[in-house]
C-alpha cells in the first residue's frame, strides 16, 4: 500500500487542468475584492503600499506553483499547490486589521449585546470559573488544536478521498476568505483587547464605551487567564505575542471553521473521524470564550455561519468540482 501510494504521488497525470484549482479562483477572487476595497478606502490605510504588493507576491506565487505543476503534472505538485493556500492563511489573518481599521471597531456593541442577553460577559465569567491547570490546559489545547485538525482533515481528503480532494479545498478555502470579508465590515478587537483598553471595572459595572479608532493605535490585551505555567497556554500566548492583532473577532471563524472540519468528516461517511474531531471542537469553542479571543455570541454566529457556509459551498462546488473532472479525462 506504502508503494503504491509514494508511486501515484510521483505518477506524471495524462490529463492535468490547465487552469487555475476552484479553491485557487477563490483566493483571486478575494485578492480581486481586497484590491477594490483598498482602493476606495485608499486614505485610510496605515500602510496601503504593503497590502498592494502583498497580493502581487501572492499571486506571483500561484503562477510559479502552477507553472511548477505544468512542468511535472503530479499529485504532489498539485498537493504543493493546496500546501501553499492554506499555509498563506495566517498572512491573509494579519492582512485585515490593514483593512478593517477604516470602520470603526463594534466591541462595544457586541459587549452590550452579551450583558444583554446572559447578564454577564461570559468570556470573564468561563476563565473565573475554570481556575484549575487541567481544565485551563484543556481549554487552551482545544484552542491550539485548530490548525492540526484543519491539516489532519485536509491530508485525510488528500490521502484516502482523493476525488473529493478539490471539492474540500474549495469548501475550506471558500469559508475562510468568506470570514475574512465579514471580518473588514464587522471589526471587532475581541474581548482581551476590549477589556484591556476599557478596564475591567468598567466592564464588570456594566459600562462599555464606544472606542471609536483606538484599537488602530493600541495593541495590548489581558494576560491569558488561567494555568500560567501551562505548555499549551505558553503556545497560545506566545503565538498571540508574535501575531495577535485586535482586528479580527466576530464572528469566530475557528468555531465557524471546527464546525465545516466536522461537516466534512460526515460527508465523508468517516464517523470515527467525526468522534475523534468532536470533542476537539467542543474544547476550540469553549477554548475561545476561556482565553477571552472572542465573545459567546462570537463563537455562535461562528457555528451558525460555518453551517450556512458550508452547505452553500457544498451546492456551488458540485458542478464546478463534476466539470474540472469530466476536462480532465
Amino acid at each position: 500500500m506504502r508503494h503504491s501510494f509514494l508511486k501515484d504521488l510521483f505518477k506524471i497525470e495524462q490529463k492535468p487542468p490547465k487552469g487555475l484549482f476552484t479553491y485557487e479562483w477563490a483566493a483571486v477572487g478575494y485578492i480581486a475584492f481586497t484590491l477594490l476595497l483598498a482602493m476606495f478606502t485608499y486614505t485610510k490605510l496605515a500602510h496601503p503600499e504593503a497590502v498592494v504588493f502583498g497580493r502581487l507576491r501572492i499571486v506571483a506565487v500561484m503562477a510559479a506553483l502552477w507553472l511548477v505543476y505544468r512542468l511535472a503534472p503530479c499529485r504532489l505538485t498539485r498537493f504543493t499547490r493546496a500546501a501553499a493556500q492554506l499555509s498563506l492563511l495566517p498572512w491573509w489573518y494579519a492582512d485585515i486589521y490593514e483593512l478593517n481599521r477604516a470602520f470603526p471597531k463594534l466591541d462595544w456593541l457586541i459587549a452590550s449585546s452579551e450583558q444583554s442577553f446572559f447578564d454577564c460577559q461570559p468570556a470573564l465569567t468561563l476563565s473565573h470559573t475554570l481556575t484549575g491547570s487541567v481544565p485551563s490546559e484543556l481549554m487552551y489545547l482545544g484552542y491550539a488544536s485548530f490548525f492540526p485538525v484543519l491539516v489532519l482533515v485536509v491530508l485525510y481528503y488528500f490521502g484516502w478521498r482523493y476525488n473529493e480532494f478539490e471539492r474540500a479545498m474549495l469548501i475550506l478555502m471558500g469559508a475562510f476568505f468568506a470570514y475574512f470579508v465579514l471580518f473588514i465590515f464587522i471589526p471587532t478587537a475581541g474581548p482581551t483587547y476590549y477589556y484591556e483598553a476599557v478596564g475591567l471595572k468598567n466592564i464588570v459595572a456594566g459600562h462599555f464605551p464606544n472606542l471609536h479608532d483606538y484599537f488602530n493605535y493600541h495593541y495590548k490585551s489581558l494576560p491569558g487567564p488561567g494555568y500560567t505555567d501551562g505548555l499549551f497556554y505558553h503556545i497560545i500566548e506566545s503565538a498571540r505575542r508574535i501575531s495577535g492583532r485586535p482586528a479580527a473577532s466576530f464572528p469566530a471563524s475557528q468555531a465557524g471553521m471546527g464546525i465545516i472540519i466536522l461537516l466534512l468528516a460526515l460527508h465523508a461517511r468517516n464517523i470515527r473521524l467525526f468522534l475523534i474531531l468532536l470533542p476537539f471542537f467542543l474544547l476550540l469553542c469553549a477554548g475561545s470564550v476561556y482565553i477571552q479571543a472572542h465573545y459567546l455570541l462570537g463563537v455562535i454566529a461562528g457555528v451558525g455561519t460555518g453551517i450556512i457556509f458550508f452547505f452553500t459551498l457544498l451546492y456551488i462546488s458540485e458542478p464546478l468540482t463534476k466539470k474540472g473532472k469530466r476536462s480532465r479525462r
